[in-house]
């Protein structure tokens, strides 16, 4: 039997082409190519009813070294918090004054691109200075 060596994560969203642009912008990831014979997603939407228009979107990385990233749209909203969330690794090996002016370099880019920031939670005796902070839409995730 041979181990899964491929992991696809999956956001449930209102608008997930949106959601899915804030993670590429994040992460660096690329959107994937349009269905074949379509030159964009822009025409690809336009063949498609309304109603079917943006009702997915994947992202990848273009190294090929992280997960890819599927957004699809669900009728119902967010209500609680995440059982699972990411977290984006800026600050890895940094510790101290460092580290804190690393994650609030990277929290100050991803506002600007429509996160918001929950909770800084600074260094302790047990861990290192990290940011909560939620996606475009409300999606929880760490700056770590």
């Amino acid at each position: 039997m041979s181990s899964i060596k491929q992991v696809q994560v999956t956001f449930d969203c209102a608008s997930p082409e949106r959601v899915a642009r804030f993670w590429c912008e994040a992460l660096g990831y690329v959107p994937v190519a349009p269905p074949e014979g379509f030159a964009d997603w822009d025409e690809y939407n336009g063949t498609l009813p309304p109603e079917d228009r943006d009702k997915w979107f994947v992202a990848s990385d273009p190294t090929g070294a992280g997960p890819r990233l599927y957004f699809q749209r669900v009728p119902e909203g967010k209500v609680a918090k995440n059982r699972v969330h990411l977290d984006v690794r800026a600050g890895t090996g940094l510790v101290g004054a460092e580290r804190l002016a690393t994650l609030q370099a990277e929290s100050d880019r991803l506002v600007a691109l429509g996160a918001s920031v929950v909770q800084v939670l600074l260094a302790d005796e047990e861990n290192e200075s990290c940011i909560s902070m939620q996606d475009v839409e409300g999606n929880e995730f760490c700056l770590d």
